[in-house]
């Protein structure tokens, strides 16, 4: 087995502990992150390869930023998301690593859903979504993970009505996702979860943890080649609940080991 997680840690020198002691106690083979908050430089290198993983970093001073940490080689790195070469932020990586194409995503919020915010969004996801194309191509399994800020069904948000005008839920938003599945993509854990009400994400605001009122935005994609191995889905929602957590808590999958 293969086991893939991703995880917007929303800065890992803030919640590094809590990231350490989970990769302690989940020990995925692969660990997409998201929101790292830091440049390479700064990245804790040191400690990540204490536990056996190596890091292709993408980095952005106090923004954004992505990873893939792996337990295996990491092979033909990818640091920015084709189709427009003056976007400078960092939101994408992928490689190479088990066997498996495997990205870290982190897709843009896009609110408040009035301003130019909202278009960038839907041209990222476009750009993602021929990519995701490309990617098809090469008949190879393709694992696409991350903060994807999208809830793709009324059953994936608390009170789904209060959201139909946020960036994360908008029509055009859903159905920017759905052209991405329709291309062959699998969502793990929809596909072996069909009626499950679970989330990924919860606010710091208010009473959001305490009273379970969260969004499932941080999604699993697979290709077709991927989803015919795919064994497991689960979210552990229990570092949500740990000091200083993130405001996203791990979602994982497992892929049976290639024949």
């Amino acid at each position: 087995m293969v086991k893939i997680a991703t995880w917007n840690v929303n800065s890992i020198r803030a919640r590094l502990g809590n990231v350490v002691e989970w990769l302690e106690a989940a020990r995925p083979d692969v660990l997409l992150l998201q929101e790292i908050k830091t440049v390479e430089e700064t990245f804790p290198l040191m400690e990540i390869k204490g536990l056996d993983y190596e890091a292709l970093v993408v980095g952005q001073k106090s923004y954004n930023g992505v990873a893939i940490l792996s337990r295996d080689t990491i092979l033909h790195p990818v640091t920015r998301l084709p189709g427009d070469a003056d976007d400078e932020q960092a939101r994408y990586a992928e490689a190479t690593t088990f066997g498996l194409r495997v990205a870290s995503i982190y897709l843009p919020n896009g609110n408040p859903a009035t301003t130019e915010k909202y278009t960038y969004k839907l041209g990222w996801m476009a750009r993602l979504r021929d990519h995701a194309r490309g990617l098809l191509a090469g008949e190879q399994p393709v694992v696409l993970g991350g903060d994807y800020n999208v809830i793709p069904a009324p059953q994936d948000v608390y009170e789904p009505a209060r959201w139909t005008d946020d960036a994360l839920y908008k029509i055009e938003t859903r159905q920017a996702f759905r052209t991405i599945l329709n291309l062959g993509y699998t969502e793990a854990f929809r596909a072996l979860h069909p009626n499950k009400h679970a989330y990924t994400y919860w606010d710091y605001q208010g009473i959001a943890w305490s009273a379970d009122q969260g969004l499932r935005i941080d999604h699993l994609l697979l290709s077709p080649q991927a989803a015919d191995r795919l064994n497991a889905c689960e979210i552990d929602s229990k570092p949500r609940g740990k000091e200083k957590a993130s405001d996203h808590t791990p979602i994982w999958c497992e892929l049976e080991s290639a024949a």
